[in-house]
């Protein structure tokens, strides 16, 4: 009997170390395909299993992937099998700004709508709108119209160069110096970068020309955009970024969008809780959308940041 017992529990150790394992996993989404229950998210690393890069998943159930769009960050438990693999409990997470407590940023948002009450009533985009035409002035003294970068993917950030605080608008623009170095041969070709000032009175082009030469930036690649108070109020509204000034310095939410080459809203990051390397594997999506079915893009990654596949099929 006791050794009939000893055969059991060995049996069960046995089968529980084949069983499967879960890890805590997080990162930017870059792409979701609900026909084929699957996403591709730029992960963090996993300690003890992977380290952090660009991975295709599979889901088993199509309604994880319900409000889960690119550009999203999200935390969900991956499943690895011996022969599969897959990602459940796929919960987005919501950007909260360490310095910005709820009340405060309630109070930006209303601050900055009595501020400007006529572009108050301008729509941020939603993910997959066409994005309207604007016109702002770069740091050469050029009048810039968004029309003009037709078939070209366009990265939107926004900063303002007197910000004290490096991780908020010096980390947006390292982000965007980052993108510039990675993407070098398809900058200006295939890729525009445009850093659009929310301090449009003190950001004058001439301001604008010295900070970014501060990133090498090239004018005619990397556009830092000022215009009429008016103007950059509407742009920042069409993203969803709000500001206010605040004893000299400028009290302001964070957003990245990313816009594919027929001005469609690809992405809107929110905050400054991605990584450099999250961002540029999304603009590496939008730069080569899936054309030749699932794999294509996969193999693109793989060359650039080690893509692997885990499937669950």
């Amino acid at each position: 009997m006791k050794h009939s017992m000893a055969v059991a529990v060995l049996l069960l150790l046995s089968a529980s170390s084949r069983a499967a394992q879960q890890y805590s996993a997080s990162g930017v989404v870059l792409q979701v395909d609900q026909a084929h229950k699957s996403l591709v998210v730029s992960c963090q690393a996993i300690p003890g299993f992977m380290n952090a890069m660009a991975m295709p998943f599979d889901v088993r159930f199509p309604k994880e992937l319900d409000g889960v769009i690119a550009g999203a960050t999200v935390e969900f438990t991956l499943v690895v099998g011996q022969k599969s693999s897959y990602a459940e409990h796929i919960h987005l997470r919501r950007y909260d700004s360490v310095e910005q407590d709820p009340l405060t940023a309630r109070r930006l948002k209303l601050l900055s709508e009595i501020s400007h009450p006529a572009s108050a009533a301008v729509k941020t985009l939603e993910v997959g709108q066409t994005v309207p035409n604007f016109t702002l002035t770069d740091q050469d003294n050029r009048e810039v119209s968004f029309a003009q970068f037709a078939g070209k993917v366009v990265a939107i950030n926004f900063i303002y160069t007197s910000c004290a605080l490096p991780n908020f608008c010096f980390r947006s623009s390292n982000n965007f110096g980052v993108v510039q170095r990675r993407f070098k041969e398809q900058m200006g070709r295939d890729l525009v970068l445009l850093t659009v000032t929310f301090d449009p009175l003190r950001d004058q082009p001439d301001v604008l020309a010295r900070y970014a030469r501060t990133w090498k930036a090239s004018p005619r690649t990397w556009r830092f955009l000022t215009g009429s108070v008016s103007a950059v109020q509407r742009v920042s509204n069409l993203f969803g970024v709000d500001y206010f000034p605040d004893e000299g310095l400028m009290n302001h939410s964070l957003h990245t969008a990313i816009i594919d080459r027929h001005g469609k809203l690809v992405a809107n990051l929110e905050g400054n809780q991605f990584t450099a390397d999250q961002l540029t594997d999304l603009v590496q999506i939008v730069l080569n959308p899936k054309s030749g079915g699932q794999g294509s893009n996969q193999q693109h990654l793989a060359r650039n940041r080690g893509l692997e596949r885990v499937s669950g099929k």
